[in-house]
């Protein structure tokens, strides 16, 4: 468009008709076109700046007197400014350029420029910054619409998992019964078994049936209930194996992929951690992770350390400019999870706002799994 109206100008100049008290083009015209027309080129980026220098220019052009009427530039820069700045500065263009305008159009002779060419040029000024106006308008509203049905859509599918997954809570709570029903079955039974296998046989031979029954009964539950848990709907990688810290460099590859900077801090050899035990450490780093994607930011710190008695996990990040996003007391689902992962295990998790708007989580582990609490969290070695 720079370009277009660079040679637009050029060729008005060339083909002015010059009237009597007008000044005849020379190079100085030829160079005034210049900056009338190619800071159109950068008027997103500085806006006002561009502005002024088209202003100027077409002032210097016409106190000077040229036949040319270089008006079509300040036309187009005022809907450009209109159709891509805010409000305010495309306010300010418009008073300018007016004023601008009715500047240049005074010091033309008056037997060239009548009451009609001025007030047609300002009427000119006027449409074109309405014309601008309505085009960022649309586009505000355009963009509001899909800010609009792209929130509905993910707050849908939202809805969508929390229902499965209150269903899945439903049915897993189902299992948990029927396996402790099926075991206090069992265990009765057994315990019957174990009393009559000398005195009756008979009847000891019915309480081992009644156990056979009671754990075909639950193991038949079981697996329909798993079924629907781990139903062909789940993600691809649902059937995997077990998530343990081994996969840690795989997570921290996908939490890069995603934007997020990770540091990795991993103090080997770390103890050899029960399968439950190491699922919970992953979990509790991935957890961690996600609050940083959501929360802070740009750059998140995982370590790890191992002890004979416990082990140590720590996630911090440098946090978004302005105020925390999440208090310290945050009850969001990632930090509910890590602690009932901890409360699991009978360890301690301590979630904290930094001074410099980060946050961090310090999680401690016992190897033993249960009671030991001697280690606190503030002492540990990653505090």
């Amino acid at each position: 468009m720079a370009v277009a109206l660079l040679a637009l100008l050029v060729a008005t100049i060339i083909g002015a008709h010059v009237e009597a008290g007008q000044r005849s083009a020379d190079a100085l015209a030829f160079v005034l076109a210049v900056p009338l027309t190619v800071p159109y080129a950068v008027h997103r980026r500085w806006p006002m700046p561009s502005v002024a220098v088209v202003l100027a220019a077409f002032l210097v052009f016409a106190l000077l007197g040229y036949a040319a009427y270089p008006g079509l530039s300040v036309f187009v820069m005022l809907y450009g400014i209109a159709a891509h700045t805010d409000r305010r500065q495309s306010s300010i263009t418009l008073a300018l350029s007016l004023a601008a305008m009715i500047v240049g159009l005074t010091r033309q002779p008056a037997h060239v420029v009548t009451s009609a060419d001025v007030t047609s040029s300002l009427l000119a000024l006027g449409v074109a910054w309405l014309a601008g106006e309505n085009l960022r308008s649309r586009q505000a509203r355009w963009a509001a619409l899909e800010d609009r049905a792209r929130l509905l859509e993910n707050e849908r599918e939202e809805h969508d998992r929390r229902a499965v997954a209150d269903e899945r809570l439903r049915i897993a709570r189902d299992l948990h019964d029927i396996v402790a029903h099926a075991m206090s079955v069992i265990t009765v039974q057994a315990a019957t078994g174990h009393h009559l296998l000398d005195r009756d046989p008979e009847a000891a031979r019915r309480a081992l049936a009644n156990v056979e029954t009671a754990s075909r009964d639950a193991l038949v539950e079981m697996r329909r209930m798993l079924g629907v848990l781990r139903d062909d709907d789940d993600e691809p990688g649902s059937r995997a194996p077990v998530a343990g810290l081994a996969g840690l460099d795989e997570l921290v590859r996908h939490v890069r992929d995603a934007g997020l900077a990770v540091e990795l801090d991993v103090d080997e050899p770390l103890p050899v951690l029960t399968p439950s035990l190491d699922l919970a450490a992953y979990r509790i780093v991935q957890e961690a992770l996600t609050n940083v994607i959501k929360h802070g930011g740009p750059v998140a710190r995982v370590a790890l350390r191992g002890t004979a008695t416990d082990v140590y996990i720590a996630v911090s990040d440098e946090g978004r400019p302005g105020p925390p996003t999440m208090p310290q007391s945050s009850t969001g689902h990632g930090l509910i999870g890590m602690r009932e992962r901890v409360a699991a295990h009978d360890g301690d998790v301590r979630a904290v706002a930094l001074s410099d708007r980060g946050f961090r989580v310090d999680v401690r582990l016992p190897l033993t799994g249960a009671g030991s609490r001697r280690a606190a969290l503030a002492h540990g070695p990653l505090a």
